[in-house]
């Protein structure tokens, strides 16, 4: 029976599936796969596992196979590879000087074969890169491809410390990026101060949406904000929630505010 294996391209990158055919594999395993662009240098994180013809329809198109175990001379390969990029980068942002393109490049990647190199850049509008790609390709000889990006691609691939203090998430972890929305701040009883609850992207942080559904699922049985209420203190109004703590905030006909847990509520 066939076995797929999960490769990894780059770190928090996205799982591609492959066929492992006769190799033994283990999770950290650097090999060399056939992919659309040719050979590639990834690692394994998802241990070979058997697969039948059923679960191969439902992959689609036939799995590319694991062509072998990377070698010395493929790590060597790869830090020459490093070394182009880190040449392209500079000779790159000299030419963007030059043309007075208004563009932000932040990152160059080579194939593994170094017959491509791809640049990476952000940018308010369109660009007309022509010009750059002809100086480009004069000066390395090579394929060249100029890949516009949004703004938090641009994070996850450069990484960084978020405000926790550790590695931000789309770098470390996140292989696809979800919808954020002010609402999940809200739904938390965040600030909703832009500089609080933004990543350095300049976007809302990735990390809203990690305990959002269940500040939903603990919220829904708390009467809502404003909804008249009574405690063995007397009837009031509710004013804000403490999901954590499973208690509610109540302001008393009074003016008194005080807090209760959802079960002291008497209806």
């Amino acid at each position: 029976m066939k076995k797929v294996v999960g490769i990894r391209f780059k770190p928090a990158g996205k799982v591609y599936d492959f066929d492992s055919g006769a190799f033994v594999l283990n999770r950290g395993d650097h090999v060399i796969v056939e992919t659309e662009q040719g050979l590639g240098l990834g690692m394994v994180v998802v241990p070979p596992v058997p697969y039948d013809q059923s679960a191969a329809k439902q992959l689609g198109k036939p799995l590319k196979k694991v062509f072998r175990l990377a070698s010395q001379e493929d790590f060597h390969k790869r830090e020459k590879n490093t070394e182009t990029e880190k040449q392209a980068h500079a000779h790159c942002l000299s030419c963007i000087r030059e043309l007075e393109l208004k563009m932000n490049l932040f990152n160059v990647e080579s194939a593994f074969d170094a017959s491509k190199l791809t640049f990476f850049f952000t940018s308010e509008g369109r660009v007309d890169f022509r010009q750059l790609v002809k100086m480009l390709v004069k000066k390395f000889g090579v394929r060249v491809e100029m890949r516009q990006v949004g703004i938090r691609n641009q994070a996850k691939m450069c990484g960084g410390m978020g405000r926790c203090g550790r590695e931000i998430c789309c770098s470390a972890f996140i292989e696809k990026f979800g919808p954020v929305s002010i609402r999940m701040a809200k739904e938390q009883g965040l600030s909703l101060n832009p500089t609080k609850i933004s990543g350095q992207c300049g976007r809302l942080m990735c990390c809203l949406t990690f305990e959002h559904e269940m500040y939903k699922k603990i919220k829904a049985k708390f009467p809502k904000v404003g909804e008249a209420v009574k405690t063995k203190n007397g009837k009031g109004k509710v004013i804000r929630h403490n999901a954590i703590y499973n208690r509610i905030a109540i302001r008393l006909e009074d003016g008194e505010e005080i807090e209760a847990r959802v079960d002291e509520i008497i209806t």
